[in-house]
């Protein structure tokens, strides 16, 4: 065979080649690798969600200032046993520029005294999403503002996290809102807007604040230099007058620092004095908090937050509280003094933490000692002011699929007239289940 031949046959090799690279290969070779794009498309419909079991022994502090409240008529008691089975149910459709989303959730709590059951709507929300970067909301939904934590004190439109466990689902309100986000070049990468609109009616969100008022608010996002800030504000409505500043930013791949920032104008506060007296006046109430997250080579990772809770009360106000408890239902307390320990309880001297200023910290470590699916973990929440705390110690499983099991203790301590020794229950232990599908 000639040179020149042999050359002419792999030029020909060589076009077959490119022609096939290019989708130009023979029919009969084409629908060797034909298939329905219909039957890889995404279904328009989307469902997640769980059950749980949760065994829980309670050690009660029956002479605590906060037990009457918590246990009204019940007789003192040093032990509580609770078990309680619950789920969550979520799901989606999407149909063209529209998104229909929510979630539901149920509980049923027995202990040796009653029996309840819960259920509620936490999200409904129909989304239309006429453009990229822009959607418009409307039905009951959670905002999610804020970049702390355990504390938010810049989510003016959504109810608090449980500090003891923030990760916890919560219920939204019902409100309607927008998003609009624009991508930039330059140091100033991204500028986002979320205006909100929250109407209180008797029958409408009745547990926001004050009813008969349409609440509005703004957030206005702004990714400057790597970093993710967000300017908010919320008119004065059903509460007062809010505006605040958090901001995000990661330092290489371990570390990231997070603040939030927020002045209440205009705030009804309230001072307890000597024999119960209440003396109410108006100021502006600033809370601000300062984090950071670091993950450490060993994947261990540490959460610590600093809260300012300008709202709050400081010891003295707590114990001179608790104090006004003790004898409201003593042997000595009425009724007309039992009415008004209720009244201030209620205005959130007896909310999850009342306190003035508090530290958290987080140490969890993924897989120690090579243990798969193993992450142990430890949580301190402080009252800086009176010195009490809480410790948390956790063991979470994950080596069965879809299966996580949880085992944690929840332990208070403090003095007398102490936020966490006044805590109706001293110690929780906790046993969860929870199956994901």
């Amino acid at each position: 065979m000639s040179g020149r031949l042999r050359l002419h046959r792999r030029l020909r090799a060589a076009a077959a080649l490119v022609a096939a690279a290019a989708g130009v290969a023979p029919a009969a070779q084409a629908a060797d690798y034909s298939f329905d794009l219909s039957e890889i498309a995404p279904s328009p419909w989307q469902a997640s969600g769980f059950v749980e079991a949760k065994a829980e022994s309670f050690r009660l502090r029956s002479d605590a200032a906060l037990y009457p409240l918590t246990f009204a008529g019940a007789t003192p008691r040093r032990t509580l046993d609770r078990g309680t089975a619950s789920f969550e149910l979520a799901g989606r459709y999407k149909q063209g520029i529209f998104t229909a989303q929510g979630r539901i959730t149920g509980t049923s709590a027995t202990d040796s005294d009653v029996t309840n059951s819960t259920g509620a709507v936490l999200e409904a929300v129909l989304r239309a999403s006429p453009a990229e970067g822009l959607s418009f909301d409307v039905g009951k939904q959670v905002q999610r503002w804020g970049k702390g934590y355990a504390w938010s004190p810049v989510a003016f439109f959504e109810r608090p996290k449980d500090p003891n466990d923030p990760q916890l689902s919560r219920e939204g309100y019902v409100m309607v809102s927008a998003d609009a986000v624009k991508s930039l070049s330059g140091t100033l990468a991204a500028v986002g807007f979320t205006p909100v609109v929250l109407p209180v009616s008797s029958d409408l969100n009745r547990d926001f604040g004050m009813r008969g008022h349409t609440n509005v608010g703004a957030k206005l996002y702004l990714l400057w230099d790597d970093t993710d800030i967000d300017l908010l504000w919320a008119a004065r409505g059903s509460r007062p007058e809010r505006v605040g500043l958090d901001f995000s930013r990661n330092f290489g791949n371990q570390l990231e620092v997070h603040g939030e920032w927020a002045r209440t104008l205009g705030a009804t506060l309230r001072d307890l004095g000597a024999g119960g007296s209440v003396t109410t006046h108006t100021g502006n109430a600033d809370s601000w908090l300062l984090g950071a997250r670091y993950l450490t080579e060993n994947e261990i990772t540490f959460i610590a937050e600093f809260y300012r809770n300008g709202g709050g009360q400081d010891d003295g106000q707590l114990a001179s509280f608790y104090g006004l408890l003790d004898s409201a239902f003593g042997p000595a307390g009425t009724q007309a003094l039992q009415a008004q320990v209720r009244s201030l309880a209620q205005s959130g001297y007896a909310r999850t933490n009342p306190g003035r200023h508090y530290a958290y910290l987080r140490v969890a470590v993924k897989d120690p000692f090579d243990w798969l699916y193993l992450t142990p973990a430890l949580t301190t929440i402080v009252n800086l002011d009176d010195h009490s705390f809480q410790v948390t110690p956790e063991v979470l499983y994950t080596g069965w699929q879809n299966v996580e099991l949880r085992a944690r203790a929840i332990v208070l301590k403090g003095r007398n007239g102490s936020e966490f020794g006044e805590k109706p229950a001293a110690r929780r232990l906790e046993l969860a289940l929870k199956l994901y599908f």
